[in-house]
């Protein structure tokens, strides 16, 4: 690894791919959504952007020195400009920029070697890719990392806001050690992290227009 541990993005990351089929344990979009708020996450433990009311402000213009965050950053609107006075809606952002910041962490982690990108064609025309384990697999690091925060119930930030959007991507059932009571305390927390709640709106709004449909 290059850095002193993975960022919060990456490991949602891990969690949600299959290491040997490359394939997601959870809807695609879900997932997507997922890597928006945890990138939101991210950038607040770093003191860049704080939340108010369901809008995003960001607190601490200064470029991260993590060059994918530096370019989530620039995703939102600069202090004081911008709709609402430099503020963004969290589910709106998440809705529009989930695909890219996805796209973004998927390309450095196949170029760090922690995955691979393989591409196929459905019905030998459209491509997609799966992305399995690379020779610098960090998905069995990542999966005790969360199995331990779990044992012991989520005791920092950093910790809660990952369970949190572990839940509200729908991977708690995969995720989780402890059976239900452990899958029921990661929905708790979807509440009182916002970038999860702002995750699992938009889930639920995906949810009623099939449901609808």
């Amino acid at each position: 690894m290059s850095r002193a541990e993975p960022t919060l993005p990456e490991e949602l990351l891990l969690l949600a791919l299959d290491p040997t089929r490359g394939k997601t344990f959870c809807r695609g979009r879900y997932l997507e959504y997922g890597m928006a708020g945890a990138a939101l996450a991210e950038l607040e433990l770093q003191g860049q952007i704080s939340e108010s009311l369901g809008k995003v402000l960001v607190v601490n213009p200064l470029v991260p020195g993590d060059p994918v965050l530096a370019q989530v950053l620039a995703l939102l609107p600069e202090p004081g400009k911008g709709t609402f006075a430099g503020t963004a809606s969290a589910r709106s952002w998440i809705h529009r920029n989930g695909s890219q910041i996805e796209g973004l962490y998927l390309d450095r982690l196949v170029e760090q070697g922690v995955l691979l990108r393989e591409t196929r064609r459905f019905a030998g025309l459209l491509p997609y890719h799966r992305h399995p384990a690379g020779p610098h697999n960090w998905s069995a690091q990542a999966r005790a990392h969360f199995a331990a925060a779990e044992t012991a119930d989520f005791p920092d930030h950093r910790s809660r806001a990952l369970a949190a959007l572990v839940a509200a991507t729908g991977l708690a059932q995969v995720t989780a050690q402890e059976g239900w009571r452990s899958r029921a305390a990661m929905r708790g927390l979807i509440r009182s992290e916002w970038p999860a709640n702002a995750v699992r709106r938009n889930v639920q709004r995906d949810r009623s227009r099939r449901s609808g449909a």
